[in-house]
């Protein structure tokens, strides 16, 4: 009896552990599902809430821009109402979010759903979930079960196209939010199993610190975001003006002014021995600031990507949501294969040279496409570039939480989680509006351009062209471009001509953006010094 009852235990225990991390996996899953579904459903979404490609850029945006504004005052929360039930209330929000947004009518109830509610509920479970993986598992347990749930972030970013692309194609997008509902509700019940993550001590949440740091990150994606319709410098015509200067520089400046303020706040409370949102010498850490560097670039670069080429295929070659999704299938394959692969095959490969490559395999992969697109390509011109793109992407996901995790002590983690996803989702959402809104401008001067030097097209027709497209022209297919036109009762000479200016306005306008993504990455291989060449385990032992 005692041989039988010692071997059920830890059965029972083991059992146990593995419900507790296929449910924080659950949930890193959900955080991640919703972008790339969005990403290729993009055009549909916008008819089905009467909105345009930009409307649901910002919508995108919004939604990582609430995450990263909220997710260090999401980590503080939890540590002063309890980790468990911190998760619990995020998944709470959360669903009321999918619930929401999967009955939008329209884009303001869209944003209220998807872009708020979800992202404060997000800011509350991403932060908890890596205090509670401190909190359930051993020290020698801690990076298999962090890779896991890492590796269902992966999962997600690989499998959201195809779910997004089949439920738009065959039912609808609203079915995928339905679907998070139901899977919300499986986590909660399954969430009993948890064990908390206590603080040794009752922390006080930094309320001036909180306002500062959101008012700061959200000030400067808004500006990069409507750069587009405003101009980054100079005002565009019927545009706002502030002292004679686009609000964009405006709103990046007074952005990067509060975030500073926000850094010498912290810094005072310390020295006075009161409690900091962030503490400041925390930054200072090589290692981790390094890790946090390369979390930022690399979500910068992909979700411009997911947003930039998702939209080539739908827009520009009008392939269904299903059939955009298929194309992306090789970053799929190519992605798990590297973050699952890299740690169990090399588990003591240096994280720098896995960096690097990562990095390397992200620019190749936007170089090529950059090279690749024409006038003439078809979707195939996609395949080789989403190939090196998941490479690169998996190879960073196997290494980057293990490097910020490991860079501080073992109390410190729940900050660090909030800090990291901090820079994830604002380099997601800078991403997104960058590469948004740098397309936006080079379609529409582009297309300005090339109407003012079509012999086809009037010169009433130019002049009305200039006066109401300044502000900016939308991204949109042939079909939807040649059905205004008509309504305007343009004639065929002209409707041909204005289809072939579009057309390379728009060519003009992806690669302006994947150029501007490239160098990007560029940027970041200059910084991956501060990238440990020796993995935890080994510079521990």
């Amino acid at each position: 009896m005692t041989t039988a009852g010692a071997t059920t235990a830890p059965s029972a225990r083991a059992a146990g552990a593995t419900l507790v991390l296929l449910t924080l996996a659950a949930g890193q899953f959900l955080m991640t599902l919703d972008s790339s579904v969005m990403n290729v459903s993009i055009a549909t979404v916008a008819k089905d809430v009467g909105t345009t490609v930009t409307g649901i850029q910002g919508a995108i945006t919004a939604y990582t821009l609430v995450m990263a504004a909220l997710m260090i005052t999401g980590a503080k929360i939890g540590a002063m109402i309890g980790r468990k039930r911190a998760f619990a209330i995020g998944c709470v929000i959360y669903g009321c979010g999918s619930l929401t947004t999967s009955l939008a009518p329209n884009l303001p109830v869209l944003l209220f759903g998807w872009s708020f509610l979800e992202g404060v509920g997000a800011a509350l479970i991403l932060p908890a979930i890596v205090a509670l993986v401190a909190g359930n598992f051993a020290t020698e347990r801690r990076p298999a079960a962090y890779g896991t749930v890492a590796a269902a972030g992966a999962i997600a970013v690989a499998v959201g196209p195809l779910i997004g692309g089949f439920c738009t194609t065959y039912f609808s997008w609203r079915w995928v939010f339905a679907g998070e509902v139901v899977l919300v509700v499986v986590i909660l019940f399954a969430t009993r199993r948890i064990a908390d993550a206590p603080s040794e001590t009752r922390p006080k949440l930094d309320i001036v610190g909180a306002v500062l740091s959101a008012v700061g990150l959200a000030s400067l994606v808004f500006g990069v975001l409507r750069s587009s319709e405003w101009g980054w410098i100079l005002p565009k015509t019927g545009g706002p003006s502030w002292a004679g200067i686009s609000p964009t520089i405006w709103l990046i400046l007074g952005g990067l002014f509060v975030i500073w303020l926000f850094s010498r706040w912290q810094a005072r409370l310390q020295s006075q021995g009161r409690e900091p949102l962030v503490t400041p010498g925390l930054l200072r850490n090589r290692q981790l600031s390094g890790g946090l560097l390369m979390f930022f670039f690399q979500y910068l670069v992909q979700a411009g990507l997911f947003f930039v080429v998702p939209l080539y295929l739908s827009v520009c070659l009008g392939l269904s949501a299903l059939a955009t999704g298929a194309r992306l299938l090789p970053l799929s394959i190519t992605l798990l294969a590297a973050a699952l692969g890299i740690p169990r095959f090399w588990p003591n490969v240096s994280p720098r040279l896995i960096v690097r490559i990562g990095l390397l395999a992200l620019l190749a992969g936007t170089v090529v496409l950059l090279a690749a697109l024409s006038a003439d390509s078809g979707p195939a011109v996609v395949f080789v570039p989403m190939l090196l793109v998941g490479l690169g992407i998996g190879a960073l996901a196997s290494q980057l939480g293990a490097i910020t995790v490991s860079a501080v002590p073992d109390e410190q983690s729940p900050e660090v989680g909030g800090v990291q996803n901090t820079m994830t989702n604002l380099g997601a959402s800078m991403g997104t509006a960058l590469a948004g809104s740098i397309m936006i401008a080079f379609v529409s001067s582009a297309f300005l351009t090339n109407i003012q030097h079509s012999d086809a097209i009037p010169a009433r027709a130019k002049n009305e062209a200039q006066v109401q497209l300044a502000g900016g022209v939308p991204f949109v297919s042939d079909a939807d471009l040649e059905s205004a036109l008509d309504e305007a009762g343009a004639n065929s000479r002209t409707t041909d001509a204005a289809l072939v200016a579009y057309r390379d306005a728009r060519l003009s306008g992806l690669t302006a953006a994947l150029a501007i993504l490239a160098a990007a990455a560029i940027g970041a291989l200059f910084l991956t010094q501060r990238i440990p060449d020796k993995q935890s385990h080994a510079a521990a032992a």
